[in-house]
């Protein structure tokens, strides 16, 4: 296979770190907004939706190909047993743990904003597990903004026995670089596009089809998470992605205005029937146009390693699981302030973000117990006579 799997895409990790940045700011413009959400201002804004609906267009589908990328060069370094230990630490135990702790203040502080629950924290507590959140009740059984960890480990446990014959047998080698090298062809990568624009001319948008979270199906978001693996494993079709970079680009300038255009404008002349059709496959071919644009762009210009990267790097998922907390609890005061909406978003952006990065690097960080719980790796013990020198350094 003509892919270094050894060697570390420092790439992927800047686009981790940097997706989970978008997010983040995503989840700030959520209060303002015109949908529904867990804290809302009393003003709100279709300019935000607009916005909303573009970054849904690439940013889950981005970090579902970041993930499935990750996972081929796991795959190289771990067994399949030792795999799956580390899929149960690192994504499994963090959302239990959020489901149980400070998503259910989450739900709290959204009862309290809604007026459907006064009280105390410690009073609404026992009242968390009465029925399922989304189903009318509080139980959030996804973990809100944890649906995330909860969705890449199945998958990731679901496509395992796919991924081991890819990567491991000769038969799975030949197929996954053909397939790279077809999509390599001038063009081809776009045919990625056309599975999920399939899938969302099927599915009905009432069950299987809803794209309540993340803005895609929960069947669509294999195929971005297996892309990620097919396009890491050839360096071909890397190539063709970078070549390709500006071309994308300028079609995601030029198809983005015209797939919005089709999502708010809502009265059409009776002979433009086709409206939901054009909508969907522009849908598909923005999102995949803005996906090659991070990637080719990163992978020109990001493969680069430093010591920022691997502090961040490490700190990106706790920093994840712990952000739309703090963006709720600091909401549910900031939204009542009366100020102007620019000062709050403000206010909201950087006080939620000094939050999560002082819990994390005050509090988690530094403790194993706390690291063990948002999936990090532990730090290691020093000997009683390196823990002695490291203490005389620190003192001097």
């Amino acid at each position: 296979m003509d892919t270094q799997s050894v060697q570390r895409r420092y790439d992927l990790d800047w686009l981790r770190v940097l997706v989970i940045l978008a997010i983040f700011v995503f989840h700030c413009t959520r209060p303002f907004d015109m949908d529904d959400w867990n804290i809302k201002n009393p003003t709100t804004y279709l300019a935000i939706d607009v916005w909303k609906e573009f970054a849904m267009t690439w940013g889950m589908p981005l970090i579902l190909l970041i993930s499935g990328a990750s996972i081929f060069f796991a795959l190289g370094k771990a067994s399949a047993g030792k795999y799956f230990k580390g899929l149960c630490a690192r994504l499994l135990l963090p959302l239990l743990v959020g489901i149980f702790t400070h998503v259910a203040l989450q739900i709290y502080l959204e009862n309290l904003s809604k007026g459907t629950f006064s009280g105390s924290f410690w009073q609404f507590y026992p009242h968390y597990f009465d029925g399922m959140y989304g189903f009318g009740g509080n139980f959030a059984w996804m973990g809100l903004h944890l649906w995330y960890l909860e969705i890449l480990f199945i998958l990731s446990v679901l496509f395992l026995p796919l991924f081991l014959w890819l990567k491991k047998t000769r038969s799975g080698q030949w197929v996954l670089t053909s397939l790279g090298n077809f999509l390599a062809l001038p063009g081809m990568v776009f045919t990625l596009a056309l599975p999920a624009f399939v899938l969302l001319r099927t599915l009905d948008e009432e069950t299987w089809g809803t794209q309540v979270f993340g803005g895609w199906s929960v069947l669509i978001c294999p195929l971005f998470f297996i892309a990620g693996f097919v396009i890491i494993s050839n360096e071909r079709l890397q190539a063709r992605i970078r070549q390709m970079r500006w071309l994308s680009l300028g079609l995601g300038i030029v198809l983005t205005p015209a797939y919005l255009f089709l999502e708010f404008q809502t009265s059409y002349p009776a002979f433009f029937p086709l409206r939901g059709v054009a909508k969907d496959l522009l849908n598909c071919l923005v999102s995949w146009s803005w996906l090659l644009v991070v990637l080719g762009f990163g992978m020109q210009q990001l493969n680069v390693n430093t010591p920022f990267l691997k502090y961040a790097n490490e700190g990106v998922l706790p920093f994840y699981i712990l952000h739309q907390t703090a963006i709720v609890t600091l909401g549910y005061y900031v939204l009542r302030w009366a100020m102007p909406d620019w000062l709050k978003f403000l206010i909201l952006l950087l006080g939620s973000f000094a939050v999560s990065i002082g819990l994390y690097e005050f509090l988690i960080r530094r403790y194993n117990p706390l690291r063990f719980l948002f999936g990090m790796k532990l730090k290691p013990r020093l000997p009683v006579s390196r823990a002695a020198d490291t203490l005389l350094e620190e003192a001097v």
